[in-house]
């Protein structure tokens, strides 16, 4: 009876051990091919990218066309998409329920965003790659009739994926589309899909030539008690600025989409606005991605704390009124730029501090301090990372349950072990 018994464990064990090799086995497939599909997908956006800024650059004239260019997408988006966009919020809640993410969304936001950067929009990349990506994942999930719970994880290898092979940063990238969906929990059941997708994605921007971003750091001091509490100082007021750029983004697209109904009008008001402000501030210094002063941070260039506070004004108008592309590199920018002009005011190596700023408002804005000390490292290098620790961390803290994606949910407190369950404001 007793060895009857144990040959149907022994039985059941090797069926499940088989069931388990064979999912391994099939994720390492599926999460390699979406790491081969969304890395050229990323590849052939992010030099499209380069060649319409260069273009723009090149004729600062088009600046002139950017109301056109927001009615442009307003039209594009309600004749092919035909539902709601709300940005990288639609991934997100795709993940977080069964919400539809329709393959299309992929190409859309691929041209909306080369649209919006041609015109000199004051946008990002990452956040419209992680809308290709989610798009792409979720596609190839469907097409290979994976259930609910299977798809959800291919949407975060595709968003893994884009951001690895757009921004350089594989590890940040693998992490970030698991911590981003809800705070205080993780979904680890994706963490080798994610890794693998990210990975491959890198790697075959690399092969194209899509080179990563790099900072150097000079005049770095010595960690002391003196310069901790500088940092963490430093860190309550990126906090308290990525609150504000949070605010400032949400009321006024509440406020657009309670007085203007008519998407094409709010698309020109938008695009005027934008252009009219580029013409009072006399350059086009915070249009598109604005990477140029985030290097100008690195290289002693004089940056004042106006910086930040425009390139707030200029990405809420921009994003607010039908433009498309992303809050990622604005907040980059907006880190590095405060960052900068804080420096000289707090005795500190103006490049630290915009390397600093720069983690600690990405952190402060998606509420990810594990993928933003990863972003660190991976931009920056290791030796700064008592400061980058310090930062996050703060930043993390004092940002409350503000956030750029208003699908995010807050699943445990920030301040206690309490499950509170509730979205960013």
């Amino acid at each position: 009876m007793f060895s009857d018994e144990f040959k149907e464990l022994a039985k059941h064990k090797i069926e499940h051990n088989s069931k388990r090799t064979v999912s391994v086995l099939g994720w390492t497939v599926g999460s390699i091919f979406i790491g081969l599909a969304v890395g050229l997908f990323s590849t052939v956006f992010g030099l499209s990218m380069s060649f319409v800024i260069k273009t723009r650059e090149a004729h600062p004239w088009f600046i002139y066309f950017l109301p056109v260019g927001a009615i442009l997408i307003t039209f594009i988006y309600k004749i092919i998409l035909k539902v709601k966009d709300s940005g990288t919020n639609t991934v997100i809640a795709a993940i977080q329920s069964d919400e539809p993410l329709p393959f299309r969304l992929a190409p859309l936001i691929f041209v909306a965003t080369l649209i919006t950067h041609l015109f000199g929009g004051s946008a990002g990349r990452e956040g419209a790659a992680l809308q290709m990506g989610g798009a792409i994942g979720n596609g190839i999930g469907r097409a290979f009739r994976l259930n609910s719970t299977d798809k959800k994880t291919m949407i975060m290898c595709g968003m893994s994926a884009a951001f690895s092979a757009l921004f350089g940063t594989p590890m940040a990238a693998a992490i970030f589309s698991m911590e981003v969906i809800s705070v205080g929990i993780m979904h680890y059941a994706a963490l080798v899909p994610c890794v693998i997708s990210s990975l491959v994605a890198r790697a075959v921007a690399a092969h194209f030539g899509l080179s990563a971003e790099e900072f150097i750091i000079s005049g770095m001091p010595k960690f002391s008690i003196k310069t901790a509490a500088i940092i963490c100082l430093f860190a309550v007021l990126c906090g308290l600025v990525s609150m504000l750029f949070c605010v400032v983004m949400h009321t006024y697209e509440d406020f657009l989409a309670d007085k203007l109904k008519n998407p094409y009008i709010k698309g020109l008001i938008g695009g005027c606005s934008v252009l009219v402000l580029t013409l009072i501030v006399g350059s086009q210094t915070y249009n598109s991605t604005g990477s140029a002063i985030i290097e100008s941070c690195f290289t002693g260039a004089a940056i004042g704390l106006q910086f930040f506070l425009l390139k707030i004004l200029f990405t809420t108008l921009t994003l607010s009124c039908g433009y498309k592309g992303g809050e990622i590199v604005p907040t980059l920018f907006i880190g590095a730029t405060f960052g900068a002009a804080m420096g000289p005011i707090l005795g500190m190596s103006p490049s630290l501090m915009a390397a600093v700023g720069m983690g600690a408002l990405f952190c402060g804005v998606t509420n990810c301090p594990i993928s933003s000390l990863l972003i660190c490292f991976e931009l920056f290098g290791y030796e700064p990372m008592p400061y980058f620790l310090l930062a996050v961390a703060f930043s993390y803290w004092v940002s409350g349950y503000s956030g750029l994606y208003k699908s995010q949910k807050i699943i445990y407190s920030k301040y206690r072990s309490n499950y509170i369950d509730k979205h960013v404001h």
